[in-house]
Order: C-alpha cells, then structure tokens, then sequence
C-alpha cells in the first residue's frame, strides 16, 4: 500500500531549490516541494566546520517514488554531496494522501 513519504533536502539559494522542485512536480516525482529560504547552517565537511546560508526544501511524494525521486533530485542538484534525508510518514490525513497520490501518477484507491 502506498504512504505519502517526505525528502528533507537544503540547497545553496531559494530561486535554486524552487527551480529543481518544479521539475520534479513536473515530472510528477513529487506533489509539492516546500522551500524555506534563510536558513543558517552549522555544518562539517572535509574536515573542516563551515557555515552558511541555505534554503531548506521539503519534497512531498509517495512511497513508491522515494528512490527515482532521490535519484532525480541527486542528478539536479549542485551540491558535491546533496542532503536526501528520507522521512517516513507514519500515517496522513485522508485527502492528503489522495491529492499526493494523484498528483504523483496514482489513483487514491
């Protein structure tokens, strides 16, 4: 049975993340994609601590499509190493799930 699943991702910039979460729409990989601009991140990498300004973006699929859209939001994205953290849905509103359901390819059933 399909779930509604959530990808949390960050990229450098808003205008960034709004451009690569309307080709996943498009694409139907994703039903929506919420993008938070202004974030501050703290973070670790090679070796080094950095920080940073970054655009948190939340991608709202189903279950079945978590792995193309990983890939698909991998082969866009311009970080070196792109955040794909996948958030299981423990359970969704009824109406949710058939918009996200459909909106994604499938028939709420």
């Amino acid at each position: 049975m399909e779930r509604a699943h959530l990808v949390y991702s960050t990229f450098p910039d808003a205008e960034t993340a709004l451009r690569v979460g309307e080709e996943l729409v498009r694409a139907r990989l994703a039903a929506c994609v919420n993008v938070i601009p202004g974030m501050r991140s703290v973070y670790a990498w090679k070796g080094a601590v950095e920080r940073g300004e970054e655009a948190v973006a939340v991608l709202k699929t189903r279950s079945g499509l978590r792995d193309a859209l990983a890939e698909a939001l991998k082969a866009r994205h311009p970080y070196e190493t792109p955040i794909v953290l996948h958030l299981e849905v423990a359970e969704a509103d009824s109406g949710t799930l058939a918009w996200i359901l459909g909106e994604t390819g499938l028939a709420a059933g």
